[in-house]
């Protein structure tokens, strides 16, 4: 027999919302069981300790309601001392091993203050975005520096062109890393002095946000370089480096920089309406947590399958109240042209960045021209 141990607990719970895929209400309660038990103790329940660890640690299921034909929404809560104050733990309670089963997908989360306080989330958030650039009510602009190929002085000089002409944000597109065409220190220095040059005769506040997704020993050093370069932000892809690297970037007072999330190797964990985690929870929750003060996704109506809906889902998630985690900027994106824009703004509204990357070529053949006009449809 097992020692029943009386343990310290706060009683505080967080809640986590699935949908589960099931024929009927008694198969969906078998199923979310097993999600509180799969996601904390992962003990035969029959086997369990009596006592804290089955009343408290292990999930409760705090409510099963019908959400379609075969589809329940399950919430489940957990102690918060199941996640130990630490954000790779609370996405391994909140979905760790039930990712591995078909028919389950995270929703939303629900944290209460005592967990939050330990997500300082976004270093700047909308607000302090839009201060940190001077641009108080209108939606940002943002561009990709693309295509891959290009050496770093002929990048350096598309960063010149896209802050002379208006645009906010310059970034690497996510496909720039570290390759002998345009070697990551190099195309830093050039780009950020190409930006800086051009700020010096706008007299506005272009950033140039670099790729620092890069191995695990590597990102650290890379931002740190960026900083010292110039560099105004920095772009990383999570799904790549770890969620918990974009966090430990968005933390460091050394570089206190505007971060911006991008979705490369995520799009697996939304495409499934059955399985993963929703648009809202991944793009706009999770991403705020791990420190995002702006979230790339692509937008409904490009070159990817996302839908206008889970585009606003992903807005409504950026933006939700999560105690003192501030408000992300969501940044839609994909294949977007500048004819999308006022469609997209009637949508979004001000507090959004748009990201044109390959459509600013196409208005013409005056690539500054292009930029000053893109401020102009939102100016």
């Amino acid at each position: 027999m097992l020692p029943n141990p009386t343990l310290s607990l706060s009683g505080d719970r967080f809640t986590v919302v699935y949908a589960i895929r099931a024929a009927a209400e008694a198969e969906a309660r078998t199923r979310a069981r097993d999600v509180a038990l799969e996601q904390t103790v992962e003990f035969p329940e029959e086997l369990t300790p009596p006592g804290d660890i089955l009343q408290q640690v292990v999930g409760r299921i705090e409510s099963l309601q019908p959400a379609g034909e075969a589809r329940w929404k399950a919430a489940i809560s957990y102690a918060v001392e199941t996640a130990g104050v630490e954000l790779t733990q609370l996405l391994n309670v909140m979905f760790g091993n039930s990712s591995i089963k078909p028919g389950l997908r995270v929703e939303r989360f629900d944290l209460p203050a005592s967990l939050l306080a330990a997500f300082p989330g976004p270093g700047f958030g909308r607000q302090g975005l839009r201060e940190y650039l001077g641009v108080p009510e209108r939606p940002l602009l943002c561009t990709a520096l693309k295509p891959m190929g290009l050496n770093a002085v002929e990048l350096a000089g598309l960063a010149y062109k896209f802050a002379l002409g208006g645009i906010d944000i310059i970034k690497d597109d996510h496909g720039l890393a570290n390759q002998p065409f345009a070697p990551f220190e190099e195309r830093v220095q050039r780009c950020a002095e190409a930006v800086a040059r051009a700020n010096h005769e706008t007299g506005r506040k272009a950033i140039y946000m670099p790729n620092v997704t890069a191995p695990a020993h590597e990102v650290v050093g890379r931002a740190l370089f960026a900083k010292g370069a110039g560099a105004g932000g920095l772009l990383i892809a999570p799904g790549i480096t770890g969620l918990d690297a974009m966090r430990r970037l968005a933390l460091d007072r050394h570089l206190n920089l505007p971060v911006m999330s991008h979705p490369a190797l995520q799009g697996s964990f939304v495409t499934s309406p059955d399985s993963g985690i929703s648009h809202y929870a991944l793009f706009g929750q999770i991403a705020r947590l791990a420190g995002a003060d702006a979230t790339i996704y692509p937008n409904w109506g490009g070159r990817f399958s996302f839908s206008k809906e889970e585009c606003q889902a992903i807005a409504a998630g950026s933006a939700v109240p999560m105690g003192a985690v501030k408000p992300a900027f969501p940044t839609p994106g994909g294949g977007m042209t500048l004819e999308r824009i006022p469609e997209m703004f009637e949508v979004y509204g001000k507090d959004v960045i748009f990201l044109v990357g390959g459509g600013l070529f196409k208005q013409g053949p005056d690539l500054v021209e292009n930029c000053r006009h893109f401020l102009s449809m939102i100016s």
